[in-house]
């Protein structure tokens, strides 16, 4: 199962006990993947565009719990009219007036996802969205989530309104708002195990960074250092300079530090590398003399 298939399972069974939370939910549902018409017997029927079972009976359930319609009967006329004087136009973006509490919203969210919503594998990236028919229930969407501060964007996919959020923790939110706990939960293991491994290979490629910058440096002080003794002779380096060139050459995988420690008398870190500048200085200047041969 998918993650996304997971985040609607468990949406699907969180039933707000308030009923004018699940008039709100069930207005997203309405508006973003439900049908009301006539069947041929000219009865009212109601129904949603979905292929997911859970959210088919999660609609019922809340048609069930505040208009008392049931899927096992017909509607009658009266039911039908009440049901639209508070939900409305499917055409149109959800009343304000059914969204006006934050508990309402939160419902809304729910329903919304659960219609239109679909969240990309986090193990892979983070990526939340809701595809809209229309710009202005895209629109309602986009302000209703950014109230409660979070990041959301809109932008045009085909014939579609697609509001997303790419920040993993704007979805985490979402998720937290939209009353999925479970799935928050998941979502913030797997974020957590993804920057913990990001972290460890930070810090690895820097290691091997200056591991492979300290070798390279090394393997030149050798070179500078045999230079020097081939072409000019340790017998007329100054004797800091000379001690120096003999330790580093017996010691060739050595760091600076442990390279100080050699010397008698002792030196520093900073020490031991302002010696084999001037080592290296000083093969660059003999290569110059000699027209630059190795």
């Amino acid at each position: 199962m998918s993650f996304s298939r997971e985040v609607k399972e468990e949406l699907a069974g969180h039933i707000s006990p308030a009923r004018h939370c699940q008039i709100a939910e069930l207005a997203a549902l309405m508006h973003f993947c439900g049908q009301y018409g006539r069947d041929a017997e000219g009865n009212y029927t109601i129904g949603f565009q979905t292929e997911n079972v859970s959210i088919v009976r999660k609609g019922f359930t809340l048609l069930q719990k505040t208009y008392n319609i049931s899927n096992s009967v017909a509607i009658n006329e009266e039911q039908m009219k009440e049901l639209l004087s508070k939900i409305g136009d499917l055409e149109e973006p959800v009343s304000p007036l059914l969204i006006k509490n934050s508990c309402c919203q939160r419902a809304f969210l729910r329903g919304a996802f659960l219609s239109v919503g679909s969240i990309s594998d986090p193990r892979k990236g983070y990526h939340l969205e809701f595809v809209c028919t229309r710009p202005d229930k895209a629109e309602q969407l986009r302000s209703v989530i950014q109230g409660f501060g979070m990041e959301a964007k809109i932008v045009t996919r085909k014939k579609y309104y697609v509001v997303y959020l790419k920040e993993g923790s704007a979805i985490v939110d979402l998720l937290n708002v939209c009353g999925a706990p479970i799935s928050l939960m998941n979502l913030e293991n797997l974020r957590i195990l993804k920057e913990m491994r990001n972290s460890v290979n930070r810090r690895v490629n820097c290691e091997t960074a200056n591991i492979t910058k300290t070798v390279n440096a090394a393997t030149r002080q050798i070179e500078d250092i045999k230079y020097l003794r081939d072409y000019y002779g340790f017998r007329n380096l100054p004797e800091n300079l000379r001690q120096m060139a003999e330790v580093r050459l017996e010691n060739p995988d050595a760091p600076l530090k442990e390279l100080g420690e050699y010397l008698n008398p002792p030196v520093g870190k900073s020490g031991v590398n302002h010696r084999l500048r001037k080592l290296s200085e000083l093969a660059d200047n003999m290569r110059e003399k000699r027209g630059g041969t190795l």
